[in-house]
């Protein structure tokens, strides 16, 4: 192999470690693959996962027209050689792949491949899946050095694939971490006055007939009862924790935050955005929580009837805006205590990401909070 190639190699490899915070696991192995067939000068590349139930969960090829892809048909099976390599982790090189013990045949439309070299890709101990490559357009048929550098790349297939079931993982702790939260406060206080408000209503309806006066003022408690429960209900919903950024992106993040608020609170709350560009995950979760805080700060102290979300691309980075009708308040210092905890928290987060926050407001004339993040 060339100095150039390996040169080209280290690079690509660098740029292969470095997406995999900000792509799917699937456009990582893709580029994996792209990567394998072009430096090692090969005619055809793919690489599969493998699935349960004897096929694979990603199969990615390159090399292929989309009018092979097509006339091929369903993806392969755990078979023959592909499945022999899932269960050895021997790497597996062929002059003529044809001649191979566990070589069972192509389907009919399927180009014809002749040197072959094959790597499993590896976790300690546990195959998760293969890259293999096919017909050295050069001639000669694959080296050794050929098969290093494969094992290169197969080794960040694997970084890839071990990170997303990681990500996966801890995701579904947090789902279960959340669910408990949320049963826990709602056990501690929703419950507790939802029991409270059943009995004094129930008391109430005994008393309409013999003591009006008596079922009146247990009435009253029963709507300060129902307000209480009601703002408790709000509060858990407001501290909810962030959404899947990496997997969903800000926008849909936002908007699915802005309709919860909509639906839980009296006021209107609006989201619009332009198509922006993916930031990195600091960042977005950043503007995330600057978005709840500002949100938070709008419908829980200002007592907004309306507040829109918006989301502007700028340049390689995005704006974002929340705007509200509410009281306003005296942005130089004359700010009721809790939002000017929130303000000085996103400050903070702003700064934390390269970001600028700037507030506008006055006494009773609403408040725009504007957040500049900057891209990757």
């Amino acid at each position: 192999m060339a100095g150039c190639d390996r040169e080209e190699l280290r690079e690509v490899s660098a740029a292969v470690l470095a997406v995999t915070a900000h792509l799917s696991v699937r456009e990582v192995l893709q580029t994996i693959v792209s990567a394998a067939r072009r430096l090692l000068g090969a005619q055809y590349a793919a690489l599969g996962i493998p699935d349960s139930s004897g096929s694979f969960r990603e199969f990615l090829a390159d090399g292929l027209t989309a009018e092979q892809w097509r006339t091929i048909g369903p993806i392969p099976r755990q078979h023959g050689l592909l499945g022999a390599m899932l269960r050895d982790p021997a790497p597996v090189r062929s002059a003529d792949i044809r001649t191979h013990p566990r070589f069972e045949g192509w389907p009919a439309t399927h180009p014809e491949m002749v040197d072959f070299l094959g790597m499993p890709i590896i976790d300690g101990t546990e195959i998760l899946g293969e890259i293999f490559l096919a017909n050295k357009i050069a001639g000669g048929g694959f080296d050794a050095d050929d098969q290093e550098l494969l094992k290169l790349l197969a080794t960040h297939a694997a970084i890839a694939i071990v990170n997303a079931r990681l990500y996966e993982r801890g995701r579904e702790l947090s789902i279960v971490e959340e669910r408990q939260r949320i049963a826990r406060e709602l056990h501690d206080a929703v419950t507790q006055k939802l029991f409270s408000l059943r009995l004094t209503a129930e008391a109430a309806a005994a008393l309409v007939t013999r003591d009006p006066a008596r079922a009146a003022a247990e009435l009253d408690i029963v709507r300060r009862l129902a307000a209480e429960a009601t703002a408790e209900l709000r509060s858990i919903v407001d501290g909810l924790r962030p959404v899947d950024l990496a997997g969903d992106g800000l926008p849909a993040a936002l908007q699915r935050q802005a309709d919860l608020l909509d639906r839980v609170h009296d006021a209107k709350v609006s989201f619009a955005a332009d198509a922006v560009p993916r930031l990195p995950a600091a960042r977005e979760e950043a503007a995330y929580r600057i978005a709840q805080e500002a949100l938070h700060n709008a419908l829980r102290h200002a007592g907004a009837a309306r507040v829109a979300v918006e989301l502007r691309r700028a340049g390689p980075g995005v704006v974002l805006t929340v705007a509200d009708d509410g009281r306003g308040f005296d942005v130089r210092g004359a700010a009721p205590a809790q939002p000017r905890l929130g303000l000085a928290s996103m400050r903070e987060r702003a700064r934390a990401v390269g970001g600028r926050l700037l507030v506008r407001s006055a006494p009773g004339e609403g408040t725009v909070v504007t957040l500049e993040v900057p891209g990757a």
